[in-house]
C-alpha cells in the first residue's frame, strides 16, 4: 500500500517569541515493511540552525532553532511511504509468557540486554498491583505470550471507551485507568504498563492509521490524526504489534514513525522557547492519502 502523508503543526503565540529550540520526530521509520520512505520537512520561520540525528531508539529527529522574533511557527512534514503486506506470526505457537518473563529476570544475555529498558518503569508509566490483577485473566499459567497479548488487546478495547474529550497528551495513565476512557495514547500506555507489570518487554509505537470516511461522506483533507499502539517482544519472533484502540494487529494500514518506552520518547514535536506569553494555540492537521495508481 502506498501513502502520501501531510502533517502540519501550527503554533500561534500570545506574545512574541525571541528564540525557540525544537525536536521533530516526524519522519517515518525505515523498516522491513516500510522500505525507503521519502520525507521533506518545511519550517517557517526558517531556522538558523537545523540538523538531523538518530536518537537512542533509532528514530530520525530534526533538531532546529528559530532565532528571529516570531508569533507563529509552522511545521509541515510531507512523507511518501510504501507499507508492504505483514505476515502475522502464529500466536498460539509463541513461547509461554511465564518462560519469557523468567528469561528476562535472569542475567541479561548480550542479545537481549537492550530489551530490558522496555521492561521497567518509564517517565510516564509504572507497574502496579492493580495492573497485575487486570492483566492476569489474559495470561493463564501456560498461555502463549502472543495469545495473551492479543487477549489483553481485546479486553482493553472492550473495557475502555474511546473518548477524545476525556484526556489530553498530558493526562496521566492513572486518570484514564480510573475513568475507563481515553484515546489511542492512553490505551497503548495501559497495554504497555500491563505487559511490564508481568515482567515482559513492551514498547510504544507512534505513527498514522489509514482512516475511511463514513458511508456517503466525502473524505476531508486534514481530518486524519496521529495514532499509537504497542509492541511486544517475543523470543524467536521479534517485535509484534497490537492496536488496542481498534482491537487488531497492525498491518498495511498502519504507518510507523517512531518507537520508544512511552509517548515522552516519541512526541512528534517538542521544544523550549523564550517569550510567547502565557499561552499559545496549537493546530494539527494530518492527511493520510492512499495512492492507488502507484501500487506496485
Amino acid at each position: 500500500m502506498n501513502y502520501r502523508i501531510l502533517h502540519r503543526t501550527v503554533y500561534d503565540y500570545s506574545a512574541p517569541v525571541t528564540v525557540s529550540h525544537h525536536a521533530a520526530r516526524l519522519k517515518p521509520r525505515l523498516t522491513a515493511i516500510q522500505p525507503q520512505p521519502d520525507f521533506a520537512l518545511e519550517i517557517s520561520p526558517a531556522p538558523a540552525v537545523r540538523t538531523m540525528h538518530t536518537d537512542y531508539f533509532g528514530n530520525e529527529v530534526c533538531f532546529f532553532s528559530v532565532q528571529q522574533i516570531h508569533r507563529r511557527l509552522e511545521i509541515t512534514a510531507s512523507s511518501h511511504v510504501t507499507v508492504n503486506r505483514v505476515t502475522q506470526p502464529e500466536l498460539a505457537l509463541s513461547p509461554e509468557w511465564k518462560k519469557v518473563s523468567a528469561l528476562f529476570r535472569e542475567k541479561a544475555a548480550e542479545e537481549t540486554a537492550g530489551l530490558h529498558q522496555f521492561r521497567f518503569d518509564s517517565p510516564l508509566l509504572r507497574a502496579t498491583p492493580e495492573l497485575v490483577d487486570y492483566s492476569l485473566p489474559s495470561f493463564g499459567r501456560d498461555t502463549p505470550l502472543l495469545a495473551g497479548a492479543q487477549d489483553l488487546n481485546r479486553r482493553i478495547f472492550a473495557d475502555f471507551k474511546y473518548d477524545p474529550s476525556a484526556t489530553t497528551v498530558a493526562t496521566p495513565l492513572e486518570e484514564a485507568w480510573r475513568n475507563r476512557r481515553g484515546v489511542c495514547q492512553d490505551f497503548a500506555h495501559l497495554a504497555i504498563a500491563c505487559m511490564r507489570s508481568l515482567g515482559l518487554p513492551a514498547r510504544y509505537v507512534s505513527g498514522y492509521l489509514r482512516t475511511r470516511p463514513a458511508p456517503g461522506r466525502a473524505r476531508l483533507t486534514g481530518a486524519d490524526a496521529t495514532h499509537a499502539w504497542f509492541s511486544v517482544f517475543c523470543p524467536g519472533v521479534g517485535w509484534v504489534d497490537f492496536d488496542p484502540t481498534n482491537n487488531l494487529m497492525p498491518g498495511e494500514e498502519h504507518i510507523t514513525v517512531a518507537y520508544g518506552r512511552d509517548f515522552s520518547d516519541v512526541s512528534p514535536v517538542s521544544g523550549i522557547l523564550v517569550g510567547g506569553g502565557s499561552h499559545h494555540a496549537i493546530k494539527v492537521a494530518v492527511d493520510v492519502q492512499v495512492i492507488e495508481e502507484e501500487r506496485p
